[in-house]
């Protein structure tokens, strides 16, 4: 009886074991099925499919028709040429009709901005539509896996791509507009905003390629993280390039100077003929042209000598000594008036004093500012004032001292015989 049930307790452990082994079994084949099943749908999310807005058309238009042949029919190849021509047709409307009442309208405003804005979106609009119709034919028709696969991946290239051209070409029109403003005000960023739109709009191309990349399903993080490492390597082999760059930034932030104004930098007095990314050039006095990197030019103090608000005179007049002090007091009162009867002199900045016994003269101090900062005609107001000073020295039996030295000569005593 023990042996029974010995034989009998070792039958239900085989059993027990067996069952535990093909339930172990089952759960690494649903396992692994479950893998299998989740790569084919990342797999199948990895290919793209056409947009949202082109897959609802079709649809509808197939149901509109009551189209639910798998196969091909003759109701599908004329949806599919009524799509084309009915993208013909819409684009000839959109282009001929609406982007020409738009036009026309906007020819009516004050503003250039839609005058420039409707011509740039005219061409991607109609793109869009061809593309829209292109694309439409093709989903209409069934065709293989492959066929369904290039075109999900030529239609989001498509309209990415048009997207982006059409959002560039108003992003180009604006650019556009904001530099006619700036060159209208006389805006010291207008010198600037050449190179201002050409960086714009690569950083704008830059991203829509990196979103059309992204939408074709590949990792657009990993793309960047290898070009950082190339960019460091460029950036430390071109880091003049790089500072050259910046000082262009600093110099269109802070504007010292415009295009045609003259400076004065690092001893070097010339007239601005070009700012640009790496460098500026200044046609100096002589007529030579000098280049300075921009790096220096943001490091460096610049004198703007266009930028006068007003121009200041001081000069020295010196009489010989045998002025007297009546006739130095009457010279100094009518230097005083013949200055403050220049309309073009600023009255409160006048000033005429006696101020110096020099060595060879006694000296008047004259300082005075005119109104207007123009360079001529200060020079105008200048010769005429030093000729009415020469004239009012002749005048009243003055003379002009210049630099002189008075010998005495002691008379030695007589030695006696």
């Amino acid at each position: 009886m023990n042996h029974f049930r010995q034989i009998f307790l070792g039958l239900l452990f085989i059993g027990a074991t067996g069952a535990a082994q093909a339930q172990e079994q089952a759960a690494e084949a649903a396992q692994q099925a479950n893998t299998t099943a989740a790569a084919a749908v990342a797999a199948t999310d990895q290919v793209p499919v056409a947009p949202d807005f082109l897959e609802h058309l079709v649809d509808a238009t197939l149901e509109i028709f009551d189209v639910r042949s798998s196969e091909n029919t003759v109701t599908h190849y004329v949806i599919a040429a009524l799509f084309l021509v009915a993208a013909l047709l819409l684009r000839r409307v959109v282009t001929t009709l609406i982007f020409g009442f738009l036009k026309k309208l906007a020819a009516k405003t004050t503003t250039t901005l839609d005058d420039k804005l409707f011509p740039a979106l005219e061409s991607p609009v109609a793109t869009f539509i061809m593309l829209t119709g292109i694309f439409a034919a093709l989903k209409v028709l069934k065709l293989t896996v492959a066929t369904d696969r290039f075109i999900g991946y030529g239609s989001t290239v498509a309209f990415s791509l048009v997207v982006f051209w059409g959002l560039l070409r108003a992003f180009d029109a604006v650019l556009d507009h904001v530099q006619e403003i700036a060159l209208k005000k006389q805006l010291g960023v207008a010198a600037f905003m050449p190179w201002i739109k050409k960086t714009l709009v690569t950083v704008f191309v830059v991203f829509g390629v990196l979103m059309v990349v992204q939408s074709l399903g590949f990792d657009v993080k990993a793309l960047l993280a290898g070009l950082g490492i190339g960019g460091l390597a460029f950036a430390l082999a071109a880091q003049d390039t790089i500072a050259n760059l910046f000082g262009s930034i600093v110099v269109a932030i802070d504007q010292p100077f415009k295009l045609g104004e003259t400076i004065r930098i690092q001893g070097n007095v010339g007239a601005v003929e070009d700012i640009g990314l790496r460098s500026t050039k200044l046609r100096l006095i002589d007529k030579s042209l000098i280049v300075m990197p921009n790096k220096m030019v943001a490091a460096e103090s610049i004198t703007n000598l266009s930028r006068f608000t007003a121009r200041r005179v001081e000069q020295v007049l010196g009489l010989t000594y045998d002025t007297t002090a009546t006739q130095m007091d009457e010279f100094v009162a009518e230097i005083r008036r013949l200055i403050l009867a220049e309309d073009e002199v600023d009255p409160t900045s006048v000033n005429v004093y006696f101020r110096d016994f020099n060595s060879s003269s006694l000296d008047l101090w004259v300082v005075y500012a005119t109104k207007d900062p123009d360079f001529a005609k200060l020079m105008t107001l200048r010769q005429r004032l030093n000729l009415a000073f020469m004239r009012t020295v002749e005048a009243r039996g003055l003379s002009f001292a210049f630099p002189t030295q008075t010998l005495h000569v002691a008379t030695l005593p007589e030695k006696k015989a």
